[in-house]
């Protein structure tokens, strides 16, 4: 049974899939499951109820949620009924939401916790489009101008299930299907439109490309609202796999060893940080087994070098891969639970020795590629299929081509179909029918696709040379002690950098060395630590021609966040933002005499 548009996915589940544990999720301390019936059975419920509560087709539906059964269940009801479903970062604040809402004019909004219930009835009163809201979590009945979840299931139950019948068979692919807003690293967020076909298309073709099973356990983490995760989950849905949701994204590495996935879809920040505390915690061990887990990290490195799809390892090096794997990689595949057939990861560039490193310890990671705009995904490394340090090759159906500036273009059914209410914007990003990703990259003679940096972060040094920010940002954040890390430079004499530290690996190195400290983000301005971080970047800048060297630093107190505004929900940098933010330390560096830290 195929489909032609995503409200097809529930009754393709029906007749192809009943499964006892289609959506899994944890409560009071246990995981509980929804079968396949029950899934396809409150979707109806609930889009009947949403159409009782005077919700049209063509209407936009918002949904402010974590991610829970009931975000999937509902984003299904809202196509169900002919809707247009809105997602909306939890993270953001109350004038953010309003924002999207407004320029949406959603009728109504799904909402989950208290926290976000207050965020909407803080700003209802300026939304007058909005009708209802929705609150998924029990007691919302009893709360003035609120509707319980339940309450619309109810609603939709005695209703006749033809009614939602006829409202899913009179979906076309052409009709909006999504308004997904970007994250806006500069100016307003844009409301991407994205079809039903242009959905289909792409998940079509990701599920050519990866093989998704229906045997798959696979780990929800990542934001739904983000198009990365949510089409995704379309392909999950697709091929029948399980779904379970983690509780947050800080209980992750507890729900891996419970859940035991076969494949979950992560960005690099999650796999950085994976890499980072396996690294503190063998380092921390006493000698010898110090000196074996450093033996198996070097190991780790020359096998995830040396692999290549059909390439078999040199007979010294596998034998030695053989003793590391029961000495030190049985340990850290347990910690991910087990039995990770392989990770995907997107949303930024993956540092190529974290991949490797990973697939010498037997755990594949897959890069890919795309954007909201292109539903999104461009390119995908494949498990037969992949080389480091590239996003993959182009995915079937997507035209993809590099322009003379150096800027990726893509051609495909997957293209959205412009920015609502913004046609200036729409004409500018597409052009001729190709799409301008705004990235710079090359494509090399087998198709395999490298992004290099954004076509606007790229910084322009007072001297003329052009620095791209982002390969010298992932560099330094291969090293251990280095949390974040951002280049500036942009009309100034040469490049520098504020960088976050590790602060428990820089913890560990203090305790060692004897330098006392109360909290380890005093240690920021200790002269032996920043003897440290100069020996570590002068490594950095060995790989680096001349102009691209990073010649002076300042180490932070406190992480980039998106509390503060310096990140986006998918954990970009605003750039302008930051470097405002610390305008004073970025002239003190630009302004003194010392030495520059040089190779």
């Amino acid at each position: 049974m195929d489909i032609r548009t995503l409200c097809d996915l529930p009754p393709r589940l029906l007749a192809l899939f009943d499964r006892p544990d289609l959506l899994q999720y944890k409560t009071a301390g246990s995981w509980r499951s929804i079968s396949t019936r029950d899934f396809c059975r409150r979707v109806t419920d609930l889009a009947l109820g949403m159409a009782v509560t005077g919700v049209q087709p063509g209407d936009r539906v918002a949904i402010l949620s974590e991610n829970r059964p009931e975000w999937s269940i509902t984003d299904q009801a809202i196509l169900a009924a002919g809707a247009v479903s809105v997602p909306i970062y939890t993270s953001l604040l109350p004038d953010q939401t309003a924002y999207i809402l407004k320029d949406a004019a959603a009728v109504a909004v799904v909402v989950s916790t208290r926290d976000q219930l207050e965020k909407i009835r803080a700003v209802r009163s300026g939304l007058p489009a909005l009708r209802e809201v929705i609150f998924m979590d029990a007691g919302g009945a009893n709360i003035d101008g609120v509707r319980g979840w339940h309450e619309v299931v109810g609603l939709g139950a005695p209703q006749p299930d033809a009614a939602i019948e006829e409202r899913r068979a009179a979906v076309r692919p052409e009709d909006l299907a999504s308004l997904i807003y970007t994250s806006g690293t500069t100016g307003e967020p844009k409301g991407v439109m994205l079809t039903h076909g242009n959905f289909v298309h792409n998940l079509k073709a990701a599920c050519e490309a990866i093989p998704f099973r229906t045997t798959d356990v696979c780990l929800s983490f990542l934001p739904l609202a983000h198009v990365y995760e949510r089409l995704v989950e379309f392909c999950y849905l697709y091929r029948g796999a399980s779904i379970a949701y983690a509780e947050s994204i800080e209980a992750v590495p507890q729900n891996l060893r419970e859940v035991r996935p076969t494949i979950a879809c992560g960005v690099p920040r999650i796999f950085e940080k994976v890499y980072k505390r396996t690294l503190e915690a063998g380092f921390g061990l006493p000698w010898p087994r110090r000196a074996i887990f450093a033996w198996a990290v070097d190991i780790a490195r020359r096998c995830g070098a040396a692999t290549r799809p059909g390439r078999s390892l040199p007979p010294t090096l596998r034998a030695q891969r053989l003793v590391a794997d029961r000495l030190v990689y049985r340990t850290l595949r347990g910690r991910l639970g087990g039995r990770v057939r392989f990770f995907i990861s997107g949303g930024a560039p993956l540092q190529q020795e974290l991949a490797e490193f990973f697939h010498g310890t037997g755990v594949l990671i897959l890069e890919g590629y795309g954007l909201t705009e292109t539903s999104p995904v461009i390119a995908l490394n494949r498990p037969d299929a992949f080389r480091f340090g590239t996003v993959g090759q182009p995915v079937d159906g997507v035209e993809v081509r590099v322009a003379e500036d150096g800027e990726i273009l893509t051609r495909s059914p997957s293209v959205m179909q412009g920015y609502f209410g913004n046609e200036a914007a729409t004409r500018e990003a597409i052009r001729d029918g190709w799409f301008q990703t705004g990235d710079i990259g090359k494509l090399d003679s087998d198709r395999y696709l490298t992004i290099t940096d954004r076509k606007k972060e790229l910084l322009k040094t007072s001297g003329g040379k052009f620095v791209a920010p982002q390969p010298i940002e992932n560099l330094m954040r291969s090293d251990r002690f280095v949390q974040q890390a951002l280049v500036i430079g942009d009309g100034r004499r040469f490049v520098a950098a504020l960088i976050v530290p590790a602060y428990d690996q820089l913890a560990h190195y203090a305790r060692e060395r004897g330098i006392p400290f109360d909290d380890p983000r005093d240690l920021v301005r200790h002269p032996r630590i920043l003897g440290l971080f100069e020996k570590r970047l002068t490594r950095v800048n060995a790989e680096l021609p001349r102009y691209e060297q990073v010649k002076k630093f300042r180490l932070l107190g406190c992480e980039f966040s998106q509390e503060n505004g310096e990140v986006t929900p998918t954990l970009k940098f605003r750039r302008k933002v930051i470097e405002e933010r610390y305008r004073p330390l970025i002239e003190e560096m630009y302004e003194e005499e010392r030495s520059p830290v040089v190779a």
